[in-house]
């Protein structure tokens, strides 16, 4: 790059890679912080996200999105209770292809860094570099964060989350599944490998009590385990990855964007789990960093032409719109945390109420499944449980 960057961008996972490509489709110079990695990172990656049309909108229009089979369309949405409450959401019924896309990290991974590659505006370097603006999407453990002196409030659950994939002896039938139990856990089953598929991504938030157990157990134990707590609902499972584990908590940065210190003339932005994190059962952790990353890549676009990118009026323009976002998703995930975290005999039997009224709700659940495929507004899907990793900025 023959000229000293407009942006510096320090992280680049999957929000760090698309808000570079975005920014540099408006013709600013991008500097991207991408150390070298581990020759054996990726392998083994066993994570999928379930991503909203929004989202999808926004990875084709930087021809990001990847092929059939690591992006599988959810057709129907299986909700069900710890006793006899269920809801269900099909795509049919809402007039749309599907209601989201399950999709491969990795592959989706490789996309992005593809399109980086060939994209002359963005300068890959393996330390950060001055900039009028640096944008923060190292995740949830960001250094830099701290570095900045940003306070990150965090509010553990007692809970951690396992994630792997396992073979079922019945194809997923584009279906999406999710169990909450009576102790309190929540168990998902995200289909994988495309429309006819019979492997499922899973993710099962359980009692951190029963982290170690759960861990060291054999593969075929673990398995059973999950066909058990599922109802044999795809029958008989079996292991097709190692197993990933991390704590779940709701967290925020106390800000957003500011000055950054010591440097006259540059600020900061924060983007993605750098920036808040919630929990993983509404599915929202890549649907909002890719909202993040929409929301900062349009204010940019549209400021006055005397204005640097690192304007703090600009910034916080950005900061207002995400953290409204933000709040009202959270608040929506911890109190049905909150909710089904509880086992006293007549919340379980009113919240299972709640959900079969719900079910028959009419335009009701309608709404809100339009809603929840962010078919009405910017918001993204918010009834599935896929996971916010520590790592998936």
């Amino acid at each position: 790059m023959a000229l000293s960057p407009d942006i510096c961008i320090r992280g680049a996972g999957i929000v760090g890679r698309a808000l570079a490509l975005l920014l540099a489709r408006e013709r600013l110079r991008v500097a991207l912080v991408s150390p070298p990695r581990d020759p054996a990172s990726g392998h083994g990656d066993v994570r999928a996200y379930a991503l909203s049309p929004a989202a999808r909108t926004l990875l084709e229009s930087l021809r990001c999105w990847p092929g059939e089979r690591a992006a599988t369309p959810v057709l129907e949405m299986q909700v069900h209770g710890d006793g006899q409450g269920q809801v269900q959401f099909s795509a049919a019924a809402q007039g749309v292809p599907a209601l989201n896309w399950i999709v491969d990290v990795p592959a989706l991974e490789a996309k992005l860094a593809e399109a980086v590659r060939y994209q002359s505006s963005i300068e890959e370097v393996q330390a950060p570099v001055p900039a009028p603006l640096t944008v923060v999407c190292e995740g949830r453990a960001s250094q830099t964060r701290a570095e900045l002196g940003v306070e990150f409030t965090t509010t553990p659950y007692p809970q951690q989350a396992i994630a792997t994939r396992i073979d079922c002896e019945h194809a997923h039938g584009q279906v999406a599944r999710q169990w909450f139990t009576p102790a309190g856990e929540i168990l998902a089953f995200l289909p994988l490998d495309g429309a006819h598929g019979n492997q499922v991504a899973v993710v099962w938030a359980v009692r951190t009590e029963r982290v170690g157990e759960l861990m060291g157990c054999e593969p075929g134990a673990f398995a059973a385990q999950l066909a058990e707590a599922s109802n044999h609902a795809l029958g008989a499972v079996a292991m097709a990855a190692e197993r990933a584990t991390w704590p779940l908590m709701l967290a925020h940065a106390t800000r957003w964007v500011g000055p950054m210190p010591g440097r006259p003339g540059e600020s900061f932005a924060l983007a993605g789990d750098a920036a808040h994190t919630m929990h993983p059962l509404a599915g929202q952790g890549l649907n909002v960093g890719l909202g993040d990353v929409g929301e900062l890549a349009r204010v940019l676009a549209e400021r006055e032409s005397w204005r640097s990118p690192g304007d703090m009026r600009l910034l916080r323009r950005y900061e207002r719109a995400r953290q409204a976002d933000w709040l009202r998703m959270s608040l929506a995930t911890d109190a049905l945390q909150q909710l089904f975290g509880r086992s006293e005999g007549l919340v379980t039997t009113l919240r299972n109420w709640g959900m079969t009224a719900f079910d028959h709700s009419g335009p009701l659940k309608s709404r809100i499944a339009r809603l929840a495929m962010g078919t009405t507004g910017p918001q993204a899907p918010r009834t599935l449980f896929t996971p916010d990793h520590p790592f998936s900025s």
